[in-house]
């Protein structure tokens, strides 16, 4: 079905793998579409409790394919990103569903944003992520505009964008730029750790708090105590809110099916 990426579903969790190794899966044309193709499919699917987000090889995204750029000249930046990358960023910022990024190696440019736009990232120590745009005289795009210094601050998302500085997975730990960073041979074991937890978490529920945790960045408190209620009704009018009340009173582990 896929050309440019590999998309498995098992157990309630998708992953979505870049499939470009032989160019660090950079991106062009085709694979954005596929990928929003199969952000769709997610979204759709209510199987699907959890998705991953991953590359093949040794990168996980070196960004924008540079060379199917140059076979077109005259192509429109701002046409690019809304047809091609902006809808990536919103499908996983609005996916009511937990995007883990497995983060397996560098992370650049478009490839970064698309990091940062997931709800967590567990990266290899190996890894590294870099926002390179400056140094082919560019401006950041695919979200990292807003992500970095929500994640940041202001002045280090300032001197990463300006410096185009390489952050080592270790590092980005530190500053919050990622979750968590773990050794090499770790990653596939932690990534698991959460792909269990959230397959079998009530749905439903993580949906609402993700939407509840977006809207929050640009909202006041009262508006955010009235939205709370708001969510609150619909989370209590699931499935896994029964489930979960009945498992409580009767002692023993909830089986959640994600509505």
């Amino acid at each position: 079905m896929y050309e440019f990426i590999k998309f498995e579903k098992e157990n309630g969790v998708a992953t979505l793998t870049l499939n470009r190794p032989e160019v660090y899966n950079a991106l062009n044309n085709e694979i954005t579409f596929e990928i929003q193709a199969a952000l769709k499919e997610v979204k759709r699917d209510e199987e699907i409790r959890v998705l991953v987000f991953t590359g093949e090889g040794k990168a996980f995204c070196s960004g924008q394919d540079l060379k199917a750029s140059a076979a077109d000249p005259t192509r429109s930046f701002s046409d690019s990103l809304h047809k091609r990358y902006n809808p990536i960023i919103r499908a996983l910022r609005e996916l009511p569903k937990p995007v883990i990024c497995r983060l397996n190696g560098v992370a650049a440019g478009a490839g970064c944003s698309f990091a940062l736009a997931c709800d967590l990232i567990i990266a290899a120590e190996s890894a590294k992520l870099i926002e390179v745009f400056v140094n082919i005289g560019l401006v950041l795009d695919s979200g990292s505009s807003f992500f970095l210094p929500r994640l940041v601050g202001s002045s280090k998302a300032f001197e990463l964008a300006t410096m185009g500085t390489r952050v080592a997975a270790a590092d980005a730990e530190k500053m919050g730029l990622i979750t968590k960073c773990v050794a090499d041979e770790q990653l596939d074991e932690t990534v698991k750790l959460y792909t269990d937890y959230y397959a079998a978490a009530p749905t439903k529920a993580i949906g609402l708090m993700k939407k509840m945790l977006n809207k929050s960045q640009n909202s006041s408190l009262n508006e955010m105590l009235d939205y709370e209620a708001h969510c609150q009704d619909i989370a209590g009018a699931s499935h896994d809110y029964k489930e979960g009340t009945s498992a409580f009173l009767e002692k023993r582990k909830p089986d959640f099916k994600g509505n």
